[in-house]
């Protein structure tokens, strides 16, 4: 026992020894690092950040939950392609980017060799890139059909939550099975 008593206070000085030392060799990253991080510490003793009363992001984030946040509300996708003609679809909900998935798609492992980062699977159990997050998909409002629509560099869309009646959505081509017609609903139209 007093042998191990001897040792262990030996240990520990050879510890702080150590965390000492390797703290006298710092890198060029690490003295960037530290000037970067000084400088913004001056800047923020400067110019410290304002104060808001009011949150406009805030307040528009809200509207987002309060707009899609109902079940069984449409989505009025108008498309517009190369030659600035105008398409539309009515949709069930948001379109929903490909992308996006409802399990995690990566799994972080830890071990004594480091970190590592695995894909996992999908819910169709295929792996996924992730590259498809110009794809989106929806469900039309009236049929229930399924329809996937992609965005880039000759396509857009514009998201609505009610018909357009500007003129350049006034003679937007119907693209799925639901139109935009008046209806006994109100001015909204739809199915």
């Amino acid at each position: 026992m007093k042998k191990t008593a001897r040792k262990a206070p030996a240990a520990v000085a050879a510890l702080v020894v150590g965390l000492a030392l390797t703290s006298c060799t710092e890198s060029g990253q690490d003295k960037e690092n530290k000037a970067k991080q000084d400088n913004y510490d001056h800047l923020v003793a400067q110019q410290p950040a304002g104060r808001m009363e009011y949150s406009p992001t805030r307040e528009a984030i809200n509207q987002w939950i309060r707009t899609w946040g109902k079940r069984g509300k449409l989505s009025y996708v108008y498309i517009q392609n190369a030659n600035g003609e105008y398409g539309y679809f009515i949709m069930k909900g948001l379109p929903v980017p490909r992308c996006k998935m409802l399990t995690p798609t990566e799994r972080v492992e830890s071990s004594s060799n480091g970190v590592a980062v695995l894909a996992q699977p999908g819910m169709d159990g295929t792996y996924s890139s992730g590259s498809t997050c110009n794809a989106y998909y929806g469900f039309d409002a009236t049929t229930g059909a399924y329809m996937e629509f992609t965005v880039g560099t000759n396509q857009s869309f514009f998201l609505f939550d009610r018909p357009m009646t500007m003129p350049e959505y006034a003679s937007a081509r119907q693209l799925g099975p639901t139109s935009v017609k008046p209806s006994r609903k109100g001015p909204q139209g739809g199915p």
